[in-house]
């Protein structure tokens, strides 16, 4: 019989890179918006690609997965180039920003949740706690770069999307489901939410003002 299983950390390894792609988009298409030049461009979308997962790591007492593996470096350089000479053309076919986000925001939400799985087992806290973390970090320093309000704490649904997500994910794996197919699951769910929440316009309460 022909084993097609997947080594688990090599499977988080490359949502990882998805996710660092995904989110260096958003820093690049942020920057470009702003008008920053070439290397505004790459400092953004490197600072947004790995920001999440260096704060995790650094809270976990571990040595920075980004400073270690010179991949996650180059995979946010590259993303900036072709953003600086591609934005225009990609720009005209799809909302890119809006869409990379909501990637990106499922794919760190359970690499963190996985990550801290793998270090402190099956204790929801953690896991919930690294989940957010690597899901938001990045994206709330994009926006202090560019003088704006972090988008997690004003537009539609996004935390929630990313706490609904890793909940699924525990829950799954609760059941003694393949971390792998639990990992899946929980991004298609925070991607899916963060999707509609944008075509929808789902919004948490605020307060009226008078």
């Amino acid at each position: 019989m022909v084993d097609f299983s997947f080594p688990v950390d090599g499977f988080i390894s490359i949502l990882d890179y998805l996710g660092t792609i995904a989110f260096a988009v958003t820093g690049a298409t942020k920057a470009i918006q702003h008008k920053a030049d070439i290397f505004g461009i790459l400092v953004l979308a490197t600072v947004v690609g790995v920001a999440g997962g260096v704060t995790r790591d650094i809270i976990f007492g571990r040595f920075p997965t980004a400073f270690s593996d010179p991949i996650y470096v180059s995979l946010t350089v590259i993303t900036g180039i072709v953003m600086f000479f591609l934005f225009s053309y990609l720009k005209k076919r799809m909302n890119i920003w809006l869409v990379f986000d909501a990637v990106g925001l499922g794919v760190f939400s359970i690499i963190g949740a996985s990550i801290a799985y793998q270090i402190v087992g099956l204790d929801f806290l953690p896991i919930l706690f690294a989940g957010i973390i690597t899901a938001i970090g990045g994206g709330i320093i994009r926006d202090v770069f560019v003088q704006e309000i972090p988008i997690v704490f004003v537009k539609e649904v996004y935390a929630i999307a990313s706490i609904v997500g890793i909940v699924i994910f525990y829950v799954i794996l609760s059941f003694g489901v393949d971390m792998q197919v639990a990992s899946v699951i929980g991004i298609v769910v925070t991607t899916g939410i963060r999707l509609l929440a944008m075509k929808y316009k789902w919004n948490l309460p605020k307060v009226r003002e008078t």
